[in-house]
């Protein structure tokens, strides 16, 4: 059984799939997923699912829903479905390895693409971040409906994802590569109008690519944005490429450097 919860919620076999179609039913399954091999109180799952305001019979309703989960999941399991969705003192678990839910496998290749960008090995970084991100299918939990914890949970998911695609970017502009990220750069700075990080790439990129002008460009709408909206001015490693890209001082900009030995 795969559960993936990087785009629309789905349970997987290798024949078949099904996800609840109901709405907190599929909470519940969402829940359960990213707390996997945790017990998830049945007090936690009732305030997911109405928040401050229960009705009398949430208990017995959270009862129903997870034996709907049960019926569902049956075609799905090599193995009896009270072992997989069991029931604790207080709560359920939903028992999965990494290598069953999508988030898990996200991370584990994640780590691995980040331990090989720090030890230098930009090709075999970029071949595992890639692979990370490819297997995201949309926003995180995109056709759930989500309560408070959910909603902690998505942010999470969505802030890794970032992290990871700057990383990927990162390998992708030591590889020499920066003219195939030059578009990805400027749709993402559109988006995320304030993230530096994000920006001092897009001016590597653009500098790689013999526009110096349009990378002091895109530092001066950062800067601009930064006052506009925080009161700021641009700082760390972005400050650092910007007065690199003034001077031509190819030594202040390390991805160029990397790149072109």
């Amino acid at each position: 059984m795969q559960v993936s919860v990087l785009g629309p919620l789905t349970a997987a076999g290798a024949t078949a799939s099904a996800a609840p179609s109901a709405t907190k039913p599929k909470q519940v399954l969402a829940l359960l997923a990213l707390r996997a091999n945790t017990v998830v109180s049945t007090a936690r799952l009732i305030d997911e699912l109405w928040g401050a305001r229960p009705p009398q019979s949430a208990v017995v309703t959270v009862q129903t829903y997870v034996l709907r989960l049960r019926r569902l999941l049956t075609p799905l399991s090599d193995v009896p479905i009270r072992s997989v969705l069991t029931t604790a003192t207080g709560g359920y678990s939903l028992c999965l390895d990494d290598s069953q839910l999508d988030y898990g496998r996200f991370r584990q290749r994640s780590a691995l693409g980040v331990d090989a960008l720090a030890c230098g090995d930009f090709a075999r970084a970029a071949l595992l971040l890639h692979g990370a991100l490819a297997l995201w299918r949309g926003p995180a939990l995109s056709d759930v409906r989500v309560g408070r914890l959910l909603e902690a949970h998505v942010t999470t998911m969505e802030q890794e994802r970032l992290s990871v695609l700057e990383q990927r970017i990162d390998a992708d502009l030591r590889l020499g590569r920066h003219l195939g990220v030059l578009g990805e750069l400027a749709g993402l700075t559109r988006e995320l109008p304030l993230h530096e990080n994000l920006h001092a790439q897009y001016m590597v990129a653009l500098y790689q690519a013999g526009r110096r002008y349009q990378a002091l460009e895109v530092f001066r709408q950062l800067r601009q944005a930064l006052a506009d909206e925080l009161g700021l001015s641009p700082t760390g490693w972005v400050e650092r490429v910007h007065r690199a890209i003034l001077t031509s001082d190819e030594v202040g900009l390390p991805i160029l450097e990397v790149s072109r030995r």
